[in-house]
């Protein structure tokens, strides 16, 4: 074997290359997880075989697998680069007060979180909450994201989840509709309002409720539920949310429920972190909140 290089110039590159590569037993998976071109892989694979001067990989006809030296180093280059995350967290966990990056959808953000932000910031004074929105999930490493609450089945892999809580979809509309929409059928011509990051709830509650003749997308779309929410509102047409979300226009009047008994639904939100990160304060203080803060909202 060569002469190996120093701690300070250890090829890092090239060991984060070599691990993704022996994870997956293939170059692609690794350049994709990392980021980088196939040919990237395959040159610091290249690389770190001539600084140990044995080869890591063969190529079979069943693919790649790890050579003997491959197999010998794999588990203490993981246990490596495992330490070094644990380093980092550690470091991370101390930063208790300070800033929280929290991201989120627009509406959510608007209509549920940010009007108990206050009592978050009553018990947690020294923790400043920032607020990102997307309609795309975040990455939250690669975007510097403390953490998100996120709508889906809560399969992320790589993200610690917590439930928060269900949706469910009712019909809700201005005052003057509630006279003249008393069953599901009576939803026929009448225009429906969407959004384009939920297009396929009025599909899902039509569905449930045995109305398979009425058109599911007519009607006028929106970019988010909150411009849909302000359209019914105003009287434009129908609009299907969770109560949760117009539960100020419930109570004021402005929008109602055309029936009784909203749809449940699979999908939740979630609050979601880095696996290592879970234990960070700050993050665990807002996630002890919010589930302390669902108890009663939902």
């Amino acid at each position: 074997m060569a002469h190996l290089p120093s701690r300070r110039l250890l090829p890092l590159n090239a060991l984060k290359a070599f691990e993704a590569a022996g994870r997956h037993l293939n170059f692609t998976a690794a350049a994709e997880e990392l980021s980088v071109t196939l040919s990237a892989i395959s040159h610091q694979i290249r690389q770190l075989e001539e600084l140990l001067g044995v080869p890591l990989f063969h190529r079979t006809r069943k693919g790649l697998v790890l050579s003997t030296e491959g197999q010998l180093i794999l588990p203490d280059v993981q246990e490596g680069f495992d330490h070094l995350a644990s380093a980092l967290s550690k470091l991370e966990a101390r930063r208790g007060e300070g800033t929280l990056t929290l991201s989120m959808l627009s509406t959510f953000a608007m209509r549920w979180f940010i009007p108990r932000l206050p009592r978050f910031q009553e018990a947690y004074p020294d923790i400043e909450v920032r607020i990102t929105t997307s309609l795309k999930p975040a990455d939250l490493e690669r975007e510097g994201i403390d953490c998100a609450i996120r709508y889906g089945d809560g399969d992320w892999p790589g993200l610690n989840a917590t439930r928060l809580f269900a949706e469910a979809l009712v019909p809700v509309a201005h005052p003057k509709f509630k006279d003249t929409i008393k069953k599901p059928t009576d939803l026929k011509g009448q225009k429906l309002l969407h959004s384009q990051n939920r297009r396929e709830d009025w599909r899902v509650w039509l569905k449930a409720a045995g109305q398979t003749d009425i058109d599911p997308v007519v009607g006028q779309m929106f970019e988010t539920r909150s411009y849909a929410i302000q359209a019914a509102v105003q009287g434009m047409g129908i609009a299907v949310m969770d109560p949760a979300m117009v539960a100020e226009e419930i109570a004021g009047g402005r929008l109602v429920p055309l029936f009784d008994t909203p749809l449940p639904l699979t999908n939740a939100y979630w609050f979601v972190c880095l696996d290592h990160m879970g234990d960070a304060p700050r993050i665990k203080a807002m996630r002890e909140w919010l589930v302390e803060e669902v108890k009663d909202a939902v």
